[in-house]
């Protein structure tokens, strides 16, 4: 008889990567505050002129904010960090969040680059990114004859 070694993670190694991605994913959820990553949540709305994107990220300094543009790609990353002050006394309940976040997001090629602008006020981050002057709609008058 032959015996054989039980690998319950075999199907995993096959994947590129994917052993990786599952000891990240469970390094995450015992390392992360409350077991899960923070995300901040993010609108997205496209004008005629420019995509605008919000992200809520409140007692986020400013020096600990990262906005990248690059190949397509907008990309958020950030900290909040957690600072217990010891002479407040005991803490009665943590539900927020805290540690590093990333936001990565494909970006049209309409978008002119060399125009990105971003602001940061009230612990909302507003990205503009305009469009290029051939994305734009135009509207054109048709003339008719007779």
């Amino acid at each position: 008889m032959t015996l054989t070694r039980y690998s319950p993670f075999a199907d995993l190694e096959s994947f590129p990567n994917g052993l990786r991605a599952f000891q990240d994913t469970m390094n995450r959820l015992f390392t992360e505050p409350n077991g899960r990553p923070w995300v901040p949540p993010v609108d997205i709305q496209e004008t005629e002129d420019a995509l605008i994107v919000k992200a809520d990220i409140p007692d986020v300094d400013m020096k600990d904010i990262d906005v990248r543009f690059e190949n397509g790609t907008l990309t958020i990353r950030g900290e909040r960090k957690f600072e217990a002050q010891k002479n407040e006394g005991g803490w009665h309940r943590v539900e927020r969040s805290y540690g590093t976040f990333e936001r990565a997001f494909s970006v049209p090629e309409t978008v002119n680059a060399e125009a990105v602008k971003a602001d940061y006020k009230n612990g909302t981050l507003a990205i503009v990114l305009p469009k290029k002057e051939v994305a734009k709609p135009r509207q054109i008058k048709v003339q008719v004859a007779g």
